[in-house]
Parts: C-alpha cells; sequence; structure tokens
C-alpha cells in the first residue's frame, strides 16, 4: 500500500536547508510544500523552485492547513520557540540540532509536543547515518561481547567558514560545542547502548579573532562500565578526512591539495558585516548560492570523523562505505551499498512517526540528553571537575 507523501514546511532556509535540500528533493516521500524565512531573496528563490507560497514568519507558515510538518532549520537560538509554534498549529515537529540552547527550553518543546499529540525529531545528527546504524546493529548481536571503550575524533576546518557575529559567541549557540559536539555525543551515545553518568571536558578557544570555542576533549563513562573518549578540532590545520580515504563528511570525494582553503577565503574577507554577508550569499538564495547537481550525488555515506569501538572480542570501525570489524582471529569487511538519496535515514524516522505511529529513536527527550552533555562539557571546563549527568534516558 502506497503512503501519501508528507508535506513538509520549512522554517529558515539558509545553510541547515541547503544541506537537507538534496534529501528533499531525491525523497519521493517530501513534498515541499511552503517554507518561511526572512531574507525576500530566500523567499523568492524557493516560490520560483517549488512553486509553493512562502511567508515571512513562522506563525503564518504553521497556519498553513495543508501541512503535516515543520521543519525547524532557523538558527539555533530560535529552535525552541519555532518548535512550539509549530506544535501549537498541530504540526509535526523536525528540528535542526541542536534541538535547543537551554534544557528549560528542551522541557517546553517535549511539552508542546505531547500537550498537541504530535512527534517532534531532532535531526539532523550524524547518529542517523547509516554507517553508525549498522555498527550498533553489530553490537547488539552479541557477536563481539560488551562495548569498553569508544574513541572518536574529527579534525576540521569549522571555525574558519564564514560565520554570522553571533555564531561565534557561545552565549548565543555559536562554537564547536553547540554545533559540533551535538553530532559526536549523539553518536557515542549510540554506539555504547548504556546511559552515560559523568564526564569530564576541557574546550579550546585560541584564536582571538574567532572568540568562541573552536575544539574540545571530553571523557564519558557509562553505566555499563564503557566509557567514550572524544575529541574535535575545528582549526583548519590537520584534516581528518585523510584517515577516512578522502571521503568528506557529506560522503563526497575531497581532494587534499584543497587544503588551507578555509582560512584563505576567510582572510580575504575585510569584516565581521562582510562575512555575514559572504555566508549568506553562499546559502540558499543568495548571489553564489549553487543549487544541487546530479554530479554532487555522494559516492558513500555521511560521517562525523574516524571512530573506534573496542568490545571484548573485536574492534570495530564504522567508515563513511562499509564497517571493518578487527576480530581475535580475523580482519573482514562488513560493506554498505552506495546510498540513493543522502540523508535517507532521517525521512525513514519521520515518515515511520508520522505515518506510522512509530516512536522515533531522535526524539525529543534523546535530543534534551545530548544537550546536557553539551552543556556539562562547558561546566566541566569551566569548573575543572567531573559533571553527573541526570537527564540521561535508559536503554
Amino acid at each position: 500500500m502506497s503512503i501519501a507523501p508528507l508535506r513538509l514546511g520549512v522554517a529558515g532556509l539558509g545553510r541547515a536547508f541547503s544541506l537537507m535540500l538534496p534529501t528533499f528533493l531525491g525523497d519521493a516521500r517530501i513534498v515541499l510544500a511552503a517554507a518561511c524565512d526572512p531574507r525576500e531573496a530566500a523567499r523568492g528563490q524557493f516560490a520560483r523552485d517549488f512553486g509553493a507560497p512562502v511567508h515571512g514568519d513562522i506563525e503564518a507558515l504553521a497556519a498553513d492547513p495543508s501541512l503535516d510538518a515543520i521543519y525547524v532549520a532557523s538558527p539555533h537560538q530560535f529552535h525552541a520557540r519555532h518548535a512550539e509554534i509549530a506544535a501549537g498549529h498541530g504540526k509535526h515537529v523536525l528540528v535542526e540540532k541542536p534541538m535547543a540552547l537551554a534544557m528549560d527550553e528542551c522541557d517546553r518543546m517535549i511539552a508542546a509536543c505531547e500537550r498537541a499529540g504530535v512527534h517532534l525529531i531532532v535531526g539532523h545528527c550524524h547518529s542517523f547515518d547509516t554507517p553508525y546504524l549498522k555498527t550498533r546493529e553489530l553490537i547488539a548481536s552479541g557477536e563481539f561481547g560488551k562495548v569498553r571503550m569508544i574513541h572518536a575524533l574529527n579534525y576540521t576546518d569549522y571555525l574558519y567558514r564564514p560565520r554570522r557575529p553571533e555564531e561565534l559567541v557561545t552565549a548565543e549557540g555559536g562554537g564547536a560545542i553547540f554545533s559540533q559536539a551535538a553530532h559526536q555525543v549523539d553518536i557515542v551515545r549510540l554506539l555504547a547502548g548504556s546511559p552515560p553518568t559523568r564526564l569530564r571536558a576541557a574546550v579550546g578557544n585560541w584564536d582571538p579573532r574567532r572568540v568562541t570555542e573552536g575544539a574540545y576533549s571530553a571523557m564519558l563513562w557509562f553505566e555499563s562500565g564503557a566509557y567514550a573518549s572524544l575529541s574535535y578540532n575545528g582549526y583548519a590545520h590537520f584534516d581528518s578526512d585523510e584517515w577516512t580515504g578522502w571521503i568528506g563528511e557529506m560522503g563526497n570525494r575531497k581532494s587534499p591539495d584543497d587544503y588551507g582553503a578555509a582560512r584563505r577565503k576567510l582572510a580575504a574577507v575585510a569584516s565581521p558585516e562582510e562575512e555575514a554577508r559572504a555566508k549568506a550569499a553562499g546559502t540558499y538564495g543568495g548571489s553564489a548560492y549553487k543549487p544541487p547537481a546530479d554530479d554532487d550525488e555522494p559516492r558513500s555515506y555521511q560521517h562525523f570523523g574516524p571512530i573506534i569501538v573496542s568490545c571484548d572480542q573485536a574492534d570495530l570501525r564504522p567508515l563513511p562505505d562499509g564497517i571493518a570489524i578487527h576480530a581475535d582471529n580475523e580482519k573482514r569487511w562488513v560493506p554498505l551499498e552506495r546510498p540513493a538519496v543522502p540523508r535517507h535515514e532521517v525521512i525513514d524516522e519521520l515518515v515511520a512517526a508520522v505515518r506510522q505511529g512509530r516512536a522515533p529513536r531522535h526524539d525529543g527527550r534523546w535530543a534534551r540528553a545530548t544537550l546536557e552533555i553539551c552543556l556539562a562539557m562547558l561546566q566541566s571546563s569551566r569548573d575543572g571537575q567531573d559533571v553527573p549527568l541526570a537527564h540521561q534516558p535508559s536503554w
């Protein structure tokens, strides 16, 4: 039996939407039916591209009775309020990570969706990605024993990509903790399969011209006795995609010859205002925006840097095109077929929730637990102490 496509409204046509657009275009289960954005140019392009209504604010978008769900892709500081408005109009909510910037905001979002009887799903986070989901299945099979230790790291040029001023202010949702740690924390929680209990962290804020966290390291302990180390560095020197066969985060091939490109581009920018304009120009509706093309299709799955999961009888390495298993007496490879649509796993979960009533994994409580860990990382670094975790759902 065929399932009617979901009519999706989009709140925010910036970078997050630009990254999800190939998914929406490639997945027949989604119809982009309306959008809102404060930028006239972005609204105009959406109207031309999709022949759909556009609005200047989310209230008007959420009031559209033809929509099944709203994708909240606005800047981080607006996630809570926009999700509440969408739920208040009876719309299911898909909200970008991080879920919000404070625990009480998460509580309000969860409560609003529960009152309205709608689903709340938080993503895209990289814990949706098939290599990690498949690795979790292998662990759950019991073949390799218990998870004992996880190492996760990622070195990128994150901090030197064009930013709006607030994206360099931690209190307004900027920096590597809110923007990047949510991915890594989500993945490690998924793979550990046990509630985390405490953490210790240090953050790096090393460039006075980019006054927010560009790096972090954390140790996370789990109820099962497992522990995990998480490290991220966005200072645009070493690129850890060298260790994933030069397959980038989005699943596409990268050239090592592009080394230093982010810093070179930023060096040509004369002011924060010019930098913000450069970012706007490259996102949907901007003068330098390039729409997805057929040759942009990913060759592999998306990922978030090298990860090793150590179990009793094997080390497992999820990679963009398969899982490497280093067992007691053999090394084997579990291949993954190339994805037909990038990030299709997000749509799998959204459709299953809305059309089939299946509880999503990445619901509000899951994402609230990830935010608690992100906030604890900032607190631990500030206080120089372990931080206990109190809002982690049981498995």
